[in-house]
């Protein structure tokens, strides 16, 4: 593809508005026949030749958003089986319940095309806003719902224009206290299993890994970090597999999430090593039932209720005002130690 050229399926209305000199609310009354009457003739050409030229097809599903309320919000997550996310939600429908509200639940599998009919689906019930746990750093559908003016609040996520608000924890401090907690154990090799980089959370927390380990004059090796694809316990076998295929593996593994560490844990089982006696896990999240496992898990804790409770508070204040300033809102993580990490020296029987 010609640089500079954009593809048609990522032209939004604001690329159409920007082309034609006009504002996206203008460019959206224009390409509207119930709404066009509003816009000077001349305005409208203009934003028809834009239209033509970006190849843009207008957002039906955006098209079809009524500013009427039906006291109905949309939560949208990527991993219905992901015991994170439900005390997060449970956060998000009790604040929301507490102004009147319903809340509607739907998962996407991670899927873009499936998040995109979610989100079709959510706006022909009227929906009065979103909050979502499933934007990708460069999400188009999150952009064009956001210039058609439906509130949205991303929890657990970010996106990296900074146009929508935002409540997720602070992964950079927490990915340094788990860096200072293995360094402090004398780990000097640490693997990482990455989270998905289109994934804000899996993007901050790769970064806060290299940042962290050079603050403590470690070099981190780019043989000892694997990319997953997904957060799920498969891909963390994968990338595990393949950080002890190593000829010098890690004495720890940093895994981008708890479903991550949960594959790496199958992984140093299977290669008839223990763990943390030969090799010590962290993961991150904290997610519900994970101090069960054995050995119980030493990760970052992250205040799921409370994160689901700001998400819908901000989303209130944005339906109330819908001029607020965007707020990205962080929380404070907890480093919880328990039985996955020992000092880098001992051995089973030791």
């Amino acid at each position: 593809m010609p640089k500079g050229v954009v593809p048609k399926d990522a032209v939004t209305l604001r690329d159409v508005a920007d082309a034609a000199g006009v504002h996206p609310g203008t460019a959206s009354r224009a390409l509207n026949d119930e709404t066009k009457a509003l816009v000077r003739p001349e305005t409208i050409e203009r934003v028809l030749a834009a239209a033509a030229t970006l190849g843009y097809k207008p957002n039906l599903l955006a098209r079809s958003f009524k500013t009427r309320r039906t006291n109905s919000v949309g939560i949208v997550i990527p991993d219905i089986n992901n015991p994170l996310f439900p005390p997060m939600v449970r956060g998000v429908e009790d604040r929301l319940f507490e102004d009147g509200y319903v809340a509607l639940l739907a998962n996407t599998e991670n899927d873009p095309d499936r998040q995109r009919r979610i989100f079709e689906g959510m706006v022909d019930r009227r929906i009065d806003g979103l909050v979502l746990a499933t934007a990708r750093r460069h999400d188009v559908g999150v952009a064009e719902l956001s210039e058609m003016g439906i509130p949205i609040v991303l929890f657990n996520r970010v996106v990296d224009d900074g146009r929508v608000p935002s409540v997720s924890s602070d992964d950079a401090t927490g990915v340094r206290m788990v860096v200072d907690h293995l360094r402090n154990l004398g780990h000097e090799r640490i693997g990482h299993v990455a989270g998905p980089q289109s994934m804000s959370t899996g993007h901050a927390r790769y970064s806060a890994f290299v940042s962290a380990m050079a603050e403590t004059g470690a070099v981190v090796d780019p043989r000892d970090v694997v990319f997953a694809e997904t957060f799920s316990i498969a891909e963390g076998e994968r990338c595990a597999a393949a950080l002890l295929a190593r000829a010098e593996r890690p004495s720890a593994i940093f895994a981008g999430n708890d479903m991550l560490a949960l594959g790496c844990y199958s992984v140093v089982e299977r290669a008839g090593l223990a763990c943390p006696g030969d090799i010590s896990i962290v993961g991150f999240n904290d997610m519900p039932f994970i101090d069960r496992v054995n050995p119980p898990l030493t990760t970052v804790r992250i205040p799921h209720y409370e994160l689901g409770l700001l998400a819908a508070e901000l989303l209130l204040g944005r339906l109330r005002n819908p001029e607020m300033p965007i707020e990205a809102v962080q929380l404070e993580p907890q480093l919880v130690v328990r039985g996955s990490t020992a000092p880098v020296h001992l051995r089973v029987g030791a």
